[in-house]
């Protein structure tokens, strides 16, 4: 009897100690998907352009230089990233690098955190025209939904905007809000998409649908709010930023060369 006690002590040492170094052989996270790092993808659909971009395509026919700005606010700036090389007109700047190796590409980022369409008017003559830019990206609106402002004034403004910059020959393109909780609490996010969506029609300028793509990460990829935005609820987060900078790249280059891609976007070197 005392034998087979202390052969039953024995083998459940055995399981405890088998199970313990188990524990810490096996990676933290392994086999948990909840731990795996989110897809960077989009349908096509939403992230195609439905312009071409003439000024960057010769550009990149002739080797370059080419030149981007991105005028916006926070989001643009990158408030809620870890740095700013993790805002998303940095994360551009190495995507089409890694995408057009041999070709200078510059990237200047413009944004002013908290500004409004107006603000962004009244400084587009020395934040961007000044730098003679072949391409700018102009991320517009949230501000304005948070701020409950008129969309129908707001449109102007936008109009005035694009008229203003493509007069200068360099391709634009929109960028609508992002698709956070803060934003679609406010009864204003869906007419500001729907009146960005048709300035940039009536003005002939490309649309990089944000607020769409990040929505479809949300309610159809069902990525929780947190894995692509920052605590705050509104801003993107490294992630977020990133996967915008890399599907966008992937824009750019579709609507300027015949280089056929995919909207997943693989991540760029660095």
């Amino acid at each position: 009897m005392r034998r087979s006690f202390r052969m039953s002590l024995r083998s459940r040492s055995a399981v405890l100690l088998a199970a313990v170094l188990g524990f810490l052989l096996v990676p933290p996270g392994w086999g948990r998907a909840e731990n795996a790092a989110p897809v960077c993808a989009a349908p096509a659909d939403l992230v195609g352009f439905n312009k071409t971009l003439p000024r960057v395509a010769e550009r990149i026919a002739h080797g370059g230089p080419l030149t981007v700005v991105a005028i916006g606010s926070s989001s643009t700036a990158g408030f809620g990233a870890s740095s700013v090389t993790a805002s998303y007109p940095s994360r551009l700047e190495a995507a089409l690098n890694a995408k057009l190796p041999g070709i200078q590409i510059t990237v200047l980022n413009r944004g002013v955190n908290g500004e409004e369409i107006s603000g962004m008017l009244a400084r587009l003559d020395r934040s961007v025209i000044a730098e003679g830019p072949d391409l700018v990206l102009w991320q517009v609106g949230t501000n304005a939904v948070l701020h409950a402002e008129n969309v129908a004034s707001d449109a102007a403004l936008i109009a005035e905007g694009l008229k203003r910059l493509k007069a200068t020959g360099a391709d634009v393109v929109l960028i609508d809000p992002q698709f956070a909780p803060k934003v679609i609490a406010e009864p204003g996010a869906k007419p500001m998409d729907e009146m960005i969506s048709a300035v940039a029609k009536q003005g002939g300028v490309a649309l990089f649908r944000r607020f769409a793509v990040m929505r479809y990460w949300h309610n159809v990829a069902h990525m929780p709010f947190e894995a692509f935005l920052s605590p705050d609820s509104l801003h993107m987060n490294d992630w977020g930023y990133d996967c915008m900078a890399r599907l966008l790249a992937n824009a750019i280059v579709r609507a300027s060369t015949d280089t056929r891609e995919t909207a997943h976007a693989p991540a760029p070197p660095g």
